[in-house]
């Protein structure tokens, strides 16, 4: 029950910056000059100091050493979603204009603000070691190829409507992130850990944070490229609310590893 308050502790977190952002852009407060200054303050700013702040405060030089070997299996994963993203963006005719997006989506997963505080409160602060490993992984891929595929979307117009915003809900591409998140992502780490000769917390942890929503930051890097931002926000929010319901399921099946 505690994992689980976490959990949704989280990701009401996220859907409530998701509103308030959308409220104050509503109401003035932000224009599409604006949107595009913070986007760059939070990724070429923020971003790098947070990234550097955290490993540096997290890890002892031994303990990086040690733990680099395991950064195999969620690159190995995320190598393995990257490629299926191609075969699943094409079955769903995902648009060319937004098949970057797409595809950064499809195996880059929110590891900190709900995977880290999910893994917490399931497993203590043992895990803490294999969540930052993942997290390292999962964040050096997203800055990398994740932006990469982004950026390739182009200049695309960026404005809200409410009939386009539920049919971006139930469409065939957010349906096709939902199934690389919380089937996909999952299933493939559960199959390149269930017999390797490592931990089972390990195990455990590197399982629960493949199938996390998408992060946070691909409505962010979106708006400062140029991509469709708006349906990355979407995404983003319509995954992280799924969420709700995956995690609590995950939870139980890694408990019987």
């Amino acid at each position: 029950m505690t994992a689980f308050l976490s959990s949704l502790g989280g990701v009401s977190e996220i859907l409530i910056l998701v509103a308030l952002g959308y409220a104050l852009t509503a109401r003035g407060w932000f224009d599409d000059r604006s949107s595009r200054i913070i986007a760059k303050v939070v990724t070429q700013v923020a971003l790098p100091a947070y990234m550097v702040e955290t490993i540096c405060g997290r890890f002892t030089a031994r303990e990086l050493a040690r733990l680099l070997p395991d950064l195999r299996f969620p690159v190995l994963s995320m190598a393995i979603l990257f490629g299926l993203s191609f075969g699943v963006a094409k079955a769903l005719a995902v648009p060319r204009a937004r098949r970057g997006l797409f595809k950064s989506m499809f195996f880059n997963s929110n590891t900190v603000f709900i995977g880290l505080p999910v893994n917490m409160a399931l497993f203590g602060p043992k895990s803490l070691p294999y969540v930052l490993v993942y997290y390292m992984a999962n964040t050096t891929i997203f800055w990398t190829v994740g932006v990469y595929l982004i950026q390739k979307d182009g200049q695309q117009a960026a404005y809200f409507d409410w009939r386009q915003t539920l049919g971006k809900v139930f469409s065939p591409p957010l349906l096709g992130v939902f199934s690389g998140r919380f089937l996909f992502a999952p299933l493939i780490m559960y199959a390149l850990v269930v017999f390797a000769p490592v931990p089972l917390l390990m195990k455990q942890v590197f399982i629960l944070q493949s199938a996390m929503p998408v992060m946070t930051n691909a409505p962010v890097v979106a708006k400062l490229y140029g991509a469709d931002s708006s349906n990355a926000a979407i995404t983003v929010s319509a995954t992280t609310l799924f969420s709700i319901v995956v995690i609590p399921i995950l939870m139980t099946l890694v408990q019987h590893l």
